[in-house]
């Protein structure tokens, strides 16, 4: 028995009409070819979501070919075959000698491609940024007559803008985001221990919302006092307790697509110190949403919410939020001060406003945003207020 094609997210001519962005780039560097590891680029162009990135992998696009070529560890091939658009004869599994091998691995496997198919003294795009020290020398040690370009991030610029469908998809995430958050205020109670609650969260990003499933987990950061003055800490082995603030980071997926969140909870009433950056923030989080529109800036977006909370006597060292879709964070834009990415209709953003204030205190809220043809779109729908259990 062989495997055969899944459902697809997306129709055949979405992933050819992104190839044919990415070619007019590569046209452009005078590319004949790109190899693209990136596995959140691997998801745009392809499909594929499996998590086999652990080992060397990456697809081939050629200026000639209307197919790129997909080469990873042949233990996964069946995945590629069941997740991505592309035939079978496009998706080649190297052999596991090649795995845990010194000497020679999958990134040999994909030079050798490269040879053969009579690249080798070509225009060679790679993403160079994604690759060791000694596997980017491996690439200019056995292609000494290519002519290699560094094209990191060239594939995530132009996934940038998202299509109608590529939005339908996010809007589904964060219908799952916001069931977790309300799932969150269910079971955040004194004396349940942290993992617990936890468990239940996760338990409602895997079930979705609306009759969608989610399709894999993103990383959940939850923390609750003292510990609030920290980002991306994970859950602990500590119970909830009376008088505790919790800060709570997720976001549902769909396909590779997710949707961030972020709520403040509270056991009990608030402290006036955090009803006074609740309300400061929310004011900021308006500001910025007003401002979002074609042909504002990230950085405008940023300094509406920075000139906000200044005037409640707040200030935010880091940044407002950056481009978000497959991947979590796409590595373009950054909502901060100077950042003169300008915005354009179907990008879609983390309006990340967490606030790390002392070492022992901060504070999270946060929206999944669209760019619209005339203002933005909040794709998060939870309430956006101090959650009180």
């Amino acid at each position: 028995m062989t495997i055969h094609r899944g459902a697809q997210a997306f129709p055949r001519a979405e992933y050819i009409g992104r190839l044919a962005a990415v070619k007019d780039e590569m046209a452009r560097r005078d590319l004949d070819a790109l190899f693209v590891t990136s596995a959140s680029d691997i998801t745009y162009l392809s499909g594929y979501t499996a998590l086999s990135d652990y080992v060397p992998q990456g697809i081939v696009v050629q200026i000639a070919e209307e197919e790129p070529t997909f080469i990873l560890r042949r233990s996964d091939a069946p995945a590629a075959i069941y997740e991505t658009f592309l035939d079978r004869s496009r998706i080649i599994g190297y052999p596991e000698a090649l795995v845990g091998n010194p000497d020679r691995n999958g990134y040999d496997a994909v030079i050798d491609f490269l040879l053969e198919s009579g690249l080798g003294s070509r225009g060679m795009g790679v993403e160079i940024s994604n690759l060791s020290v000694q596997t980017a020398e491996k690439f200019k040690d056995r292609l000494p007559k290519a002519r290699i370009v560094d094209c990191t991030n060239a594939v995530a610029w132009i996934r940038l803008v998202k299509s109608d469908r590529e939005i339908e998809i996010m809007r589904e995430a964060a219908a799952i985001s916001d069931a977790a958050i309300l799932r969150a205020t269910e079971v955040i109670r004194p004396g349940v221990r942290e993992a617990d609650a936890v468990a239940e969260i996760m338990g409602t990003l895997a079930r979705g919302a609306n009759g969608k499933p989610g399709t894999m987990f993103k990383p959940i950061c939850l923390c609750s006092s003292p510990r609030t003055g920290t980002s991306h800490i994970p859950w602990s082995e500590d119970v909830f307790r009376d008088g505790s603030q919790i800060n709570l980071e997720l976001g549902g997926a769909r396909y590779g697509y997710c949707a961030g969140i972020m709520r403040t909870f509270s056991i009990g009433a608030p402290s006036d110190r955090l009803r006074r950056i609740h309300d400061a923030e929310v004011a900021g989080l308006e500001a910025a949403l007003e401002t979002v529109r074609p042909g504002s800036t990230c950085s405008d977006v940023a300094n509406a919410f920075y000139r906000t909370i200044e005037k409640q006597g707040f200030r935010k060292e880091t940044r407002c939020g950056y481009a978000h879709g497959i991947g979590w964070l796409e590595p373009t834009a950054s909502l901060k001060d100077g950042d003169m990415t300008e915005l354009t209709a179907n990008m879609t953003f983390h309006l990340m406003l967490g606030n790390w204030i002392d070492e022992d205190f901060g504070y999270v809220i946060s929206e999944t945003i669209r760019v619209t043809k005339t203002g933005v779109e909040v794709l998060t729908n939870a309430p956006r207020q101090i959650i009180q259990v």
